[in-house]
């Protein structure tokens, strides 16, 4: 068993709303629950809720639009009750922080009517109550805002203890995978499923969309941020598949000048450590290993700065410290690159690259142009002429 018990986050002002959600909550279980049992047909029944409040259960065979709201203020048990408000306690302040007051109250309404529909829509014509699907949606919302916080939560196996989880894994794949989908094929059909997941699933494309279009702030820390992210990494790491070309273009083979290197030029003789150190990166490039390759050249780079490696291997370090999102490291790198391997055939491909780094992430225009302008000069392929030329043009270059 896993329960959480806080996150690694405290909102910033009251979350009034949400307070005052948890209290109509409970008011409307006080007035309503009345466990009781019935006679139909010589079956005996149980009956959570006094006679005049099962109008307000959505009742799909006959329903009307205000159950769509009011069942969410039901609840079938005290258990019932006190489940679905420690979660919305949980993780709703910081949502009712981040949102506000009016949004939120409209997200968590929302929510509850989206749940009904696709409980409605995959559970035939079982009536339902419980604010289970608006919860549901306000914990999407916390995945959606607020993803790479930590959730503490209480493990009970053979031992008691607790652990730190991050709200990602503990809500996409505890709350919503298994306790929705696998968890149903042992448990009773009592519980709507298909209302959690529906409200689940609005309220983290909701929030998505919010964020998307600018209706709440972007941060670092949320889904629409890692997203992005992890895009901007698939595309380096896509365009870097073809024998690590910095950009997949034209091949073109160009004429290279043999040239007499300047000692001058060459890099500073290094110590017994940095060869040591130098000889395990080009194994762990030969092992594919090329995460901890990387890691291991910037700690060759601080020791010298200058550190080159063969022509090859230096283009793959510095392909992975793009795609890890190491900016200014595989700046460095291709730099050096340039420096020691100037007539390599794809060159122009790395000013690009350069270029793209510096104007974009490390906020250096003055550089990004030149190498852009390099770039020019050389580049073959339209695409990526296009590329450094829509790039020119936002640099005012």
């Amino acid at each position: 068993m896993l329960l959480p018990i806080r996150t690694s986050i405290v909102p910033g002002r009251t979350p009034y709303a949400n307070y005052v959600l948890i209290g109509l909550n409970v008011v409307i279980f006080l007035l309503t629950y009345h466990p009781h049992y019935i006679r139909i047909g010589g079956t005996t029944q149980a009956e959570p809720l006094r006679f005049w409040a099962q109008q307000f259960m959505l009742h799909p065979a006959n329903t009307y639009l205000w159950q769509f709201v009011s069942y969410a203020f039901l609840h079938g048990s005290w258990m019932h009750l006190i489940g679905n408000m420690y979660f919305l306690y949980l993780f709703g302040q910081n949502v009712n922080d981040r949102l506000g007051t009016i949004s939120y109250v409209c997200l968590y309404l929302a929510g509850a009517i989206f749940a009904g529909i696709g409980h409605m829509m995959f559970s035939n014509l079982i009536p339902v109550l419980g604010a289970s699907g608006a919860v549901a949606a306000i914990t999407g919302a916390y995945l959606v805002l607020f993803p790479r916080t930590l959730i503490t939560v209480v493990y009970w196996f053979y031992i008691i203890g607790t652990t730190d989880l991050s709200a990602l894994f503990f809500i996409a794949f505890k709350l919503i995978v298994y306790d929705n989908l696998v968890e149903p094929a042992f448990a009773p059909a009592a519980v709507a499923y298909t209302a959690h997941l529906a409200g689940y699933a609005f309220g983290m494309i909701v929030s998505l969309l919010l964020i998307a279009f600018g209706f709440i702030g972007r941060t670092q820390e949320d889904l629409w941020f890692m997203l992005r992210q992890w895009n901007r990494r698939r595309h380096f790491r896509d365009i870097t598949a073809d024998g690590y070309d910095p950009f997949r273009g034209q091949r073109v083979q160009k004429p290279v000048d043999a040239r007499i290197r300047d000692s001058s030029a060459e890099p500073s003789p290094t110590t017994d450590a940095q060869t040591v150190l130098r000889s395990e990166i080009l194994a762990l490039i030969h092992s594919h290993n090329l995460p901890t390759a990387a890691q291991r050249y910037q700690e060759l780079l601080a020791q010298n700065s200058a550190a080159i490696l063969p022509r090859q291997a230096q283009l793959d370090v510095a392909n992975q410290l793009m795609s890890a999102g190491q900016w200014q490291p595989s700046a460095q790198a291709y730099e050096l690159y340039l420096t020691h391997y100037s007539g390599y055939e794809y060159a122009e491909q790395v000013h690009l690259m350069l270029g793209l780094l510096y104007g974009r992430y490390l906020q250096n225009p003055d550089r990004a142009k030149d190498f852009l302008r390099k770039a020019m000069e050389t580049l073959s392929d339209p695409t990526q002429k296009e590329l450094c030329k829509s790039e020119l043009d936002r640099l005012g270059g």
